[in-house]
């Protein structure tokens, strides 16, 4: 597999340009972009807690902080570090460059070990000229890249909010499935559902990765080809690997509620914790504006309406998960990424962080969905909801001269844009597993 050309420069340039960059964060505000911060990642609301909890009061006082107590152990100290007596959130952006720099990495490894499994699949499915295409293409390195460069990625590292940790946390998950290390898997999958709840749908395309291994064509492919063929050439559930994943799911949990116990001593404890967390995701009790579209239908509603319109919202997300499973079995990477792509879509507090990680995973599969329709429109939109999202927000909330409506419209402009990102990129996934099925009967 060639690596792509002048890759590490790049990857380089790119840390060095976010480096340049965070010197400048708090002149340009990016920590107070609905777009960038949610009430979950915000950094400054990270600092308000960790300031309560050193004036002995609990961090959920009030209504600021809603991310996890690890998180306030971790980067809460650094939030106090002050440069010429003025707060600055700069170590903690210096600390993000480097967790980039770690999921890029990891994406880039991931992409690999998915390029070795196709190739491996096509040989034996006697399929030369894709073996071609996938060798010339490095796939991982392609990802990193566009993870590493993709604006929305750059302005959530350098916009003082957590978002980086929390896709590093789910890269890592993916990382340790498509590896087979079930500790490692289990510790991203338990670390990302406690920071923002939504990746807990994860487990189906984990947990198929630790039994099958990455991604691969249909199994009734390799019958065709071959009849009688051996458990080598057809992928069998290997439940070894599962079962260790579920065993260190609950060993992290305990561990990490002990923690959380630990750091609340002296509060109301955990019940406190899961009611300004995961409950506060569930009942979307912060209505501020942001790029998603709930925050507007619940301002909307009425209350008597409300917890019926909340339990259809949630459960939307999980009514795609079993179909796209079924459907989607052979391929475990993609499912993660398209059930990255629909939680982004629509959880109660999204933010460009979220688009950054499945762009950045879309990498992945530049070789399968190399003839995507729409990819011109969708980048074009991509880039208009960029630029109009901040300009709508300005003229609704600073210059008085639009309304909600202005805002919401971008939003609502971008959930359709990422519908369209996952009809498309599954309908196409389809069809290159009917290609190679059409090119196995020809040969």
């Amino acid at each position: 597999m060639a690596e792509i050309r002048w890759f590490w420069p790049l990857v380089v340039l790119a840390l060095a340009f976010r480096l340049l960059l965070v010197p400048f964060a708090d002149s340009l505000k990016l920590g107070s972009r609905p777009e960038v911060a949610t009430p979950l990642t915000s950094l400054r609301r990270l600092a308000e807690g960790y300031w309560l909890k050193q004036s002995s009061l609990s961090p959920y006082a009030g209504s600021m902080y809603h991310g996890s107590p690890l998180l306030l152990t971790m980067l809460g100290p650094i939030t106090m570090k002050r440069i010429q007596g003025q707060p600055t959130h700069l170590f903690c952006s210096f600390i993000f460059v480097f967790v980039d720099f770690l999921t890029a990495m990891l994406i880039r490894a991931i992409g690999q070990k998915l390029v070795l499994k196709n190739c491996k699949s096509l040989k034996l499915l006697d399929l030369s000229k894709l073996i071609e295409s996938f060798v010339c293409l490095d796939a991982g390195g392609v990802a990193s890249l566009i993870y590493l460069w993709n604006p929305f990625t750059i302005v959530s590292c350098v916009g003082s909010c957590t978002s980086p940790v929390e896709n590093f946390m789910v890269v890592i998950a993916i990382y340790g499935a498509c590896s087979r290390i079930a500790p490692l898997a289990a510790f991203g999958w338990v670390m990302a559902t406690h920071f923002s709840l939504y990746p807990v749908i994860l487990l189906i395309p984990v947990i198929l990765l630790l039994g099958y291994g990455p991604d691969a064509p249909p199994s009734k492919l390799f019958l065709h080809k071959n009849p009688s063929a051996t458990r080598s050439s057809i992928r069998i559930f290997s439940w070894k690997p599962v079962v260790y994943f579920t065993i260190w799911a609950a060993i992290w949990s305990c561990y990490i509620l002990l923690l959380i116990s630990i750091f609340l001593k002296g509060f109301d404890g955990l019940s406190e914790m899961l009611k300004k967390t995961h409950g506060f995701i569930l009942k979307v009790e912060d209505l501020s504006p942001n790029i998603g579209v709930l925050w507007y239908f619940f301002a909307e509603v009425f209350d008597f309406f409300r917890a019926f319109f909340l339990i259809l919202f949630h459960v939307n997300i999980l009514f795609m998960v079993l179909p796209l499973a079924i459907r989607l079995m052979h391929r475990p990477c993609f499912l993660a990424f398209v059930y990255i792509t629909i939680s982004s879509m629509l959880k109660s507090y999204p933010s460009v962080g979220d688009a950054a990680l499945y762009l950045g995973l879309l990498g992945l599969f530049v070789n399968e969905l190399a003839e995507m329709k729409f990819s011109f429109f969708l980048f074009c939109g991509y880039i208009g909801v960029s630029l109009l999202s901040p300009v709508m927000h300005n003229l609704w909330i600073w210059r008085g001269t639009g309304n909600a409506n202005f805002y919401f419209a971008t939003g609502l402009g971008y959930a359709c844009l990422q519908t369209v990102l996952v009809v498309e990129s599954v309908s196409k996934m389809l069809n290159y597993d009917r290609i190679l099925r059409k090119q196995l009967h020809t040969a």
